[in-house]
C-alpha cells in the first residue's frame, strides 16, 4: 500500500511539472512573466473540476489526462475525438452507447483544453469580427461552437471540461478543424458579477418605440433604450459590404394573453455580431442607445445599434418605462395611432391563386437524422422531414450539422407536395427565420465523398442569383447529383464540374441544365433583398409561394437507359401483336418463327416519365469501329448525323460531351424460337434465345456539345492509355502530315491479311479493318509552331498520286468520320521520318490489287496517327470537288447488263426480315459455317428523280457483313454505294453487300409514322409503258372465279394433313398441328382493262364475302378431306379432290363462286405480281379472234395483268349482298 502511494506521489509530481511547463508556455499572457499564483490558479481549476465527478479513485489530480494546446490539436489530432474531464468511464460508455444506435460514437481522448474565449480572429482588427467564436492560446486560435453563450465570458480564460474536436476533411488541405464546446466552461479567474446600474435604466417598450419612429424631429435628439421579449431572430446575413442580423422585440405580455406588436432592430456593428449566438427567443432583453436609420430599399425608418450599444438581460428591478408625455410633450399622443401601412400583393395572390400554394410559417425543434446533400444544405430531420438551409448563409453551421445534432428552427417555412422527385414535406429557412443550435452530435462524422464536399458556391448562386424556388431547387440538386455520378471523377473532377459560374469560367453543371432552367426560371437581374425579406409585411421571400413541380427531365446513366430500353423491348414483345391477326393462323411453323426472328422498338424521350436527356462523352471504339457515348456506368453505341442527309466528318468531336433532348433509343430484338403453330404463341417456353442490340441515333443539330479537357478524356474513353497521343512530351509540338482527298471507302469487316514474318500461318485470324482510296494533295508538311509548314516538293506534283490507305486494329476508330468527297489531314506525331507517307512497304497488299484499283501506293495507317478534317476553301490551288453522291441510273439498275455489276443509289427501307442464306458464293467452301449462316433481307424503295413511283428492290446482307450496320431500319433513308447487282433465275434484279460496299444513313425513321395512301388508278394505267405504281387501289368488278383451293397442311413439314394428321411418309414431325391455307384466282375488270387477281389465306374470305365465323366454319368442313380444289372452266366446275362433285361442300363452293355474293363490285388494294425489278420484257399484245354473230372479228388483245391482293373492301355505295351467302351457309351447315 505504501509502495503504491509512493508511486502515486511520484506520478503527481511529474504531472505537476508538465502542467507548470505547459501553463507558462501556452497560457501565460504575452509580455508578462509567468507567476506562481497564475500557474496555481490554473491547476486548482483543473483539480476542482476533476474532483467534482466524485469517482476519482483516490487521485486528487487527473494523472491520466495531459494538457493540449491549440497548435497540438491542429498538428497532431487527425481524427475526431471528444474529452470529458468530469465524466467517469461508465458515464462515457453509456453516452457512447446511445450514440452507437445510429452511428459510431466519438472516441474519447484524455486531454485537458484551456484557452481564452473570444470573437476576434487572430491578428485582425476589431472591424473584422464576423460573429464567430474562437478558442485562443499562445500557440494559435481555433474556431468553436457554443450552445448558450454568456457575453461576459468573452476575453476570459476558461477550462473546457467537455468538448469535441473535428479535424478538417482530408480533401480540404487548407481548411481548419473546429471545437464543439459541450458543457459550461469553467473560468480560471472568478468572473465579476454585475450588480446592475445604480439607477434604473429608462426604456421604451415596442409599442412606444414604433410610434416614436414616426417623429423625425424627436429622433435627432433621442437615443432610447428598447426593452421587450425576443419574438423573432433573423439569420446572420453577410454581404460584401457588411454583416448584420435583425432582432424583433415584442411586448412583455403575460402567458395566455394575446401578444401585441413588435419592433425590429438591426444589429450591424461588427463587435455586436456575436450577440446572435447569445440571444434566445422567448427571453427578455434590453438594447441600449439605439438610433433610427433609413435603410436603402426599405421605405420606413428602423432602429439600429451603434458602437456604444449594449445587450442586457431584462430585469424588472433594473429598468423603468420612459414616459414620453413628460419627455416630449403631448405631441406624440396626438399623433395618428394608426400602425405603419403594409405593402400589399393582392394582385400577385390573385395571379397565383390557381396553381400556387402558400407555405406555412412555424417553429420546430428536431434532430438531424441524415445528410442528403451537405453542399446544397439538404438534411433529413427526425427521419420524416426534409430540411433545406440553403436559403440562409449557414457557412459556420455547415461544419457542425450532422446526424445527431439538435436544431431549433424559428419561423421556418413548411412546404408539402413540392414535387420534382421529393415526396416528403420540407422545412426551409429564409432570412427571416433562425436556425439555432441546441445540441451537438455524439456521432463521429462519416467520411465524405467528393460529391458531398464540392459545390456549395454553385448552390448559393442558384438561390441568390437565379432565385430558384424550393421545388425547382430540389430538382436541380438531384439533377446535378445524377450528372456528377455520370461524369465524375473520370471525365471531370467534382470540383471542376460543380465550380461556381463566373464571367470567364461558366459552370459546366449549369450549362447542362441551362436549356431546362432557362424555361422554368429565367435569369433574374435583381438579386434577393435581405432587408425587404426580413422586415416587410406581409412576408415575401422565395419560399412564401410555391407550385408543385412536375419533374421536367432526368439524366439517367447510359447503363440504366440501356437496361430500361431492353426491359421495355422485352415487356412489349408479344408474338401475337407482331404478326397480323388474320394472317397468323395460316402461317407454318417455319414462317412463324422466321417472322419473329427480328423486330425492333424505337423509344422517344417523351415515352419516359420524366423525359430522359441523353448525356455522355463521344468516343470512337477501336474494337467495333462505331461511335459510342460513354459515362461512368458504361457505353452505348450511337449513330450520328450532322444534319439531314449530312454525315459526321469532324474527328474533333471525339472526347466532347454531348447532351441531346431529341433522340431515338433503338432496340433491335433477335429471337430464336420453335413455335409449332400460332396457337402456342402465348407460351414463352418455345422461345429458345433472346438477344437485343441497343443504340441511340440523333442529329448533332439537336444536341449541345462541349469540348472536354484531354487529360480527363483519356480515363473516360479507355481503361488503357490512349494511343492517339504521342508518348514523348515534345510529341505535341513536332510531327508531320499530308493532305488527301477521299474518293471511296469500303465496308468495315473482318479481312485476311498476310502473316507477319516468323508467325505461324495457322494462328492468323480475320481482322477488323477497312480500306479507303483517294489522292494525295501536295507533299508532306512539317509542324511549325501551331501550324503546318509548306509541302515538300518531290517528283512530278502534277501527277495524280492515288493512294490506298489501310485501317486495321485501333485505327478503325476513324471509320465513322471518313466519307467520300472530304479532304483530311493524316498526322503522324513524333520526330520527322523521311518518306513516311510515300512508301507502302509495311502494307500487306500485293501489287496486283493496287493496279486494279488504279493506286500507285499503299499505306497502312499506324495506331498513333490521327486525322483532321480540312476545309477545301482553306487549301490553296485546290481543285473543285464534286461532293454529290454518285448514283446509278434506273436503266442501269434494272438492266440485264452484268458487265457493270456494281450499282449505287439512295433508297428508303420498307421492310427488314431474316431469311434463309443465299446459294453459296464461289468463294465459300462447301460445308463451311459461312454458307449455313442466316441472311438479312432488306426491301427498299429506290429514290430516283425521274420516277414518280419508286421501284422496289431487295438487298441481301450475309456472311462477314453480319450483324448489319446500325441504322438499317424501316423508314430510314440510306445511300448504298457499290452494291453487287445480281439477277435471279426468275429474272429479278437484287443486290448484295460486298467488301467494296459503302453505306451512309441519310435520315432516321420518322418519329411519328406517316401513312401514305396508295394511289387510286385505272387498271389500264398498268398496261402503259414507263412508270406504273407497284402498289395501288382500283375500283373494279369481279367477273368470274378461275380457281379455288382450300387445304390443311402440317405446320412443321407443310405436307397435306387429312383429319388433322400429317400424311408425309416416315414423318418425324415433333407436332401434329396443322394450319389452313387458301388461294383463289379472280378475273376483275374496271371498264378499262382486265386483271387476274390472286388472293391468299384470309383474303379469300373477303373475296368470297364471308364473315369470320362463316370462314372458320368452312375451313373446319375442309379439315376432313384435307383439300378441296376447284377449277372453273366455263359454266360448272370440275373438282380436283377425292370428294365427289355432288358432295354438299363442293356444291356449296361451286354455287357460291358463281353467285352475286362473289361476282360483285369491290375496292381492291393490290400489288403487281411482276416485280419492278423483273428485267424480261412484257408480253406483247396478241391477235385473238372473236365471234360476233356470224362474223368473225380479229383484234389485238393485251395480256391480262397479274395482281396479288393486299385487301378487299366493299364500295361505300353498294347494298348488302350477303343474303345469298347466308342462305348458302345455312344449307351447308344443314348438310
Amino acid at each position: 500500500m505504501a509502495a503504491r502511494r509512493a508511486q502515486a506521489v511520484g506520478s503527481e509530481q511529474t504531472w505537476l511539472e508538465a502542467a507548470q511547463a505547459f501553463i507558462q508556455e501556452t497560457l501565460c499572457p504575452a509580455g508578462k512573466e509567468p507567476t506562481i499564483q497564475f500557474t496555481q490558479l490554473v491547476i486548482d481549476c483543473v483539480k476542482t473540476t476533476w474532483l467534482s465527478q466524485g469517482k476519482n479513485q483516490g487521485f486528487t489530480l487527473p494523472l491520466s489526462y495531459s494538457f493540449v494546446s491549440v497548435q497540438d490539436l491542429k498538428s497532431h489530432q487527425h481524427l475526431p475525438c471528444c474529452s470529458h474531464l468530469s465524466w467517469s468511464s461508465t458515464a462515457y460508455q453509456a453516452w457512447a452507447q446511445e450514440a452507437g444506435l445510429s452511428g459510431t460514437a466519438l472516441p474519447r481522448e484524455r486531454l485537458l483544453l484551456l484557452g481564452t474565449l473570444t470573437d476576434l480572429p487572430e491578428d485582425l482588427e476589431q472591424g473584422c469580427r464576423n460573429g464567430s467564436l474562437y478558442v485562443k492560446d499562445n500557440t494559435g486560435i481555433l474556431g468553436c461552437e457554443l450552445i448558450d453563450l454568456d457575453l461576459s465570458w468573452l476575453g476570459h480564460l476558461f477550462l473546457f471540461p467537455s468538448w469535441s474536436y473535428l479535424p478538417p476533411a482530408k480533401w480540404n488541405s487548407s481548411g481548419e478543424g473546429h471545437l464543439e464546446l459541450w458543457g459550461v466552461p469553467v473560468p480560471v479567474f472568478p468572473l465579476t458579477i454585475s450588480t446592475g446600474p445604480p439607477t434604473p435604466i429608462p426604456v421604451l417598450y415596442p409599442e412606444a418605440a414604433s410610434r416614436l419612429l414616426r417623429h423625425r424631429s424627436k429622433l435627432r435628439v433621442m437615443r432610447p433604450n428598447l426593452a421587450g421579449k425576443l419574438v423573432r431572430l433573423s439569420a446572420l446575413v453577410k454581404s460584401k459590404k457588411k454583416a448584420y442580423f435583425i432582432v424583433s422585440l415584442g411586448e412583455l405580455s403575460p402567458p395566455g394573453s394575446q401578444a401585441g406588436g413588435h419592433v425590429s432592430i438591426i444589429v450591424q456593428v461588427p463587435a455586436q455580431l456575436v450577440w446572435h449566438q447569445a440571444l434566445w427567443p422567448g427571453r427578455a432583453y434590453v438594447l441600449t442607445e439605439l438610433r433610427a436609420s433609413k435603410i436603402h430599399g426599405h421605405r420606413y425608418r428602423v432602429w439600429t445599434t451603434n458602437p456604444s450599444s449594449h445587450l442586457l438581460p431584462l430585469k424588472p428591478e433594473c429598468v423603468r418605462e420612459l414616459d414620453l408625455d413628460l419627455e416630449l410633450g403631448r405631441t406624440l399622443l396626438e399623433a395618428d395611432p394608426k400602425p405603419l401601412p403594409r405593402t400589399s400583393n393582392i394582385q400577385d395572390r390573385q395571379e397565383q391563386k390557381g396553381l400556387s400554394r402558400d407555405s406555412r410559417l412555424l417553429s420546430y425543434t428536431g434532430t438531424v437524422t441524415g445528410v442528403l446533400n451537405q453542399p446544397a444544405g439538404l438534411y433529413e430531420l427526425d427521419g420524416q422531414l426534409g430540411l433545406c438551409l440553403s436559403y440562409q448563409q449557414f457557412h459556420g453551421l455547415r461544419r457542425v450539422v450532422r446526424p445527431g445534432v439538435c436544431l431549433e428552427l424559428q419561423d421556418v417555412h413548411l412546404l408539402q407536395s413540392v414535387g420534382g422527385g421529393t415526396r416528403r414535406p420540407v422545412l426551409a429557412a429564409c432570412l427571416r427565420g433562425a436556425v439555432l443550435l441546441r445540441g451537438f452530435s455524439r456521432q463521429k462524422p462519416e467520411t465524405q465523398s467528393s460529391l458531398q464536399v464540392w459545390g456549395a458556391s454553385l448552390y448559393e448562386q442558384l438561390v441568390w442569383e437565379r432565385q430558384l424556388g424550393l421545388p425547382l431547387y430540389l430538382w436541380v440538386t438531384k439533377a446535378l447529383e445524377e450528372l456528377a455520378c455520370k461524369l465524375c471523377p473520370h471525365v471531370l473532377r467534382h470540383h471542376q464540374f460543380l465550380q461556381c459560374a463566373s464571367p470567364g469560367s461558366p459552370s459546366l453543371g449549369l450549362q447542362l441544365l441551362a436549356p431546362t432552367l432557362d424555361v422554368l426560371a429565367p435569369p433574374c437581374v435583381p438579386s434577393r433583398n435581405a432587408h425587404k425579406e426580413i422586415l416587410e409585411e406581409p412576408h415575401c421571400c422565395p419560399l412564401q409561394k410555391y407550385t408543385r413541380l412536375q419533374t421536367p427531365c432526368s439524366f439517367p446513366t447510359l447503363a440504366a437507359l440501356k437496361e430500361e430500353g431492353q426491359c421495355r423491348a422485352w415487356t412489349s414483345f408479344d408474338p401475337k401483336t407482331l404478326l397480323s391477326a388474320p394472317e397468323v393462323s395460316h402461317l407454318t411453323s417455319c414462317q412463324l418463327n422466321q417472322r419473329l426472328a427480328w423486330s425492333w422498338l424505337c423509344l422517344l424521350p417523351s415515352t419516359f416519365h420524366p423525359a430522359q436527356v441523353l448525356l455522355g462523352v463521344l468516343v470512337a471504339s477501336s474494337h467495333k469501329g462505331c461511335l459510342q457515348l460513354r459515362d461512368q456506368s458504361g457505353s452505348l453505341p450511337c449513330l450520328l448525323l450532322n444534319k439531314h442527309s449530312q454525315p459526321v466528318t469532324d474527328p474533333r468531336l471525339i472526347g466532347c460531351l454531348v447532351r441531346a433532348e431529341r433522340f431515338q433509343l433503338v432496340i433491335e430484338r433477335n429471337v430464336r424460337s420453335n413455335f409449332p403453330s400460332w396457337k402456342e404463341l402465348s407460351m414463352a417456353g418455345f422461345i429458345q434465345e433472346q438477344r437485343a442490340r441497343v443504340y441511340v441515333q440523333f442529329f448533332l443539330a439537336d444536341a449541345l456539345i462541349w469540348p472536354m479537357p484531354r487529360p480527363s478524356l483519356h480515363s473516360a474513353t479507355s481503361s488503357t492509355p490512349p494511343q492517339t497521343e504521342p508518348t514523348l512530351p515534345e510529341g505535341a509540338h513536332i510531327g508531320q502530315s499530308r493532305l488527301f482527298l477521299l474518293s471511296h471507302k469500303e465496308a468495315l469487316m473482318k479481312r485476311n491479311f498476310c502473316v507477319p514474318p516468323g508467325a505461324s500461318p495457322e494462328v492468323a485470324k480475320p481482322t477488323l479493318s477497312f480500306h479507303i482510296s483517294g489522292s494525295w494533295l501536295g507533299g508532306t508538311q512539317r509542324k511549325e509552331g501551331t501550324g503546318w509548314g509548306p509541302p515538300e516538293l518531290k517528283g512530278d506534283e502534277n501527277k495524280d498520286q492515288k493512294v490506298l490507305l489501310i485501317f486495321i486494329g485501333p485505327s478503325v476508330r476513324w471509320f465513322e468520320f471518313l466519307h467520300p468527297g472530304q479532304v483530311y489531314r493524316l498526322v503522324a506525331p513524333g520526330p520527322p521520318t523521311p518518306a513516311l507517307f510515300e512508301e507502302g512497304g509495311s502494307s500487306c497488299i500485293s501489287q496486283r490489287p493496287l493496279e486494279l484499283a488504279g493506286c500507285t501506293s499503299c499505306l497502312t495507317v499506324q495506331d498513333a496517327w490521327t486525322l483532321e478534317l480540312e476545309r477545301s476553301q482553306d487549301i490553296p490551288d485546290m481543285p473543285s470537288i464534286n461532293k454529290a453522291l454518285p448514283e446509278s441510273s434506273l436503266t442501269d439498275l434494272l438492266s440485264d447488263n452484268v458487265t457493270d455489276s456494281l450499282v449505287s443509289f439512295s433508297a428508303e427501307i420498307l421492310s427488314r426480315t431474316l431469311c434463309e442464306p443465299l446459294p453459296a458464293a464461289t468463294w465459300t467452301k462447301p460445308g463451311s459455317t459461312e454458307a449455313r449462316r442466316g441472311c438479312v433481307k432488306i426491301t427498299v424503295a429506290v429514290e430516283t428523280a425521274d420516277c414518280e413511283f419508286p421501284p422496289h428492290l431487295d438487298i441481301y446482307i450475309e456472311g462477314p457483313h453480319l450483324p448489319p450496320p446500325l441504322g438499317l431500319l424501316p423508314g430510314a433513308r440510306v445511300y448504298f454505294n457499290q452494291l453487287e447487282k445480281r439477277v435471279s433465275r426468275s429474272h429479278n434484279v437484287y443486290c448484295c453487300f460486298q467488301s467494296s460496299t459503302y453505306m451512309q444513313v441519310l435520315s432516321f425513321p420518322p418519329e411519328t409514322p406517316v401513312s401514305v395512301p396508295l394511289p387510286h388508278v385505272y387498271l389500264a394505267r398498268l398496261l402503259q409503258g414507263g412508270q406504273t405504281p407497284f402498289q395501288a387501289v382500283a375500283s373494279c368488278h369481279i367477273v368470274s372465279v378461275f380457281s379455288l383451293q382450300l387445304l390443311w397442311v402440317c405446320a412443321h413439314c407443310t405436307s397435306l394433313s387429312i383429319q388433322g394428321r400429317c400424311t408425309h411418309q416416315g414423318s418425324t414431325c415433333p407436332t401434329q398441328t396443322s394450319v389452313s391455307q387458301a388461294s383463289i384466282r379472280l378475273l376483275v375488270e374496271d371498264g378499262t382493262a382486265e386483271a387476274v387477281v390472286t388472293c391468299r389465306n384470309h383474303h379469300v374470305a373477303a373475296a368470297l364475302g364471308l364473315c369470320p365465323s362463316e370462314w372458320v366454319s368452312l375451313l373446319e368442313l375442309v379439315r376432313g378431306p384435307g383439300k378441296v380444289a376447284l377449277q372453273f372452266i366455263g359454266p360448272g366446275a370440275q373438282p380436283e379432290s377425292s370428294a365427289k362433285t355432288d358432295e354438299p361442300l363442293t356444291l356449296f363452293l361451286r354455287t357460291l363462286c358463281t353467285s352475286l355474293s362473289v361476282l360483285r363490285p369491290i375496292v381492291l388494294s393490290f400489288e403487281l405480281e411482276r416485280k419492278p425489278s423483273k428485267i424480261i420484257p412484257l408480253e406483247p399484245p396478241r391477235l385473238q379472234q372473236f365471234q360476233c354473230g356470224k362474223l368473225p372479228l380479229l383484234t389485238h388483245v393485251n395480256p391480262r395483268i397479274q395482281l396479288s391482293c393486299l385487301s378487299i373492301q366493299e364500295p361505300e355505295h353498294s347494298s348488302s349482298l350477303g343474303a345469298f351467302a347466308s342462305s348458302c351457309s345455312e344449307t351447308a351447315t344443314v348438310a
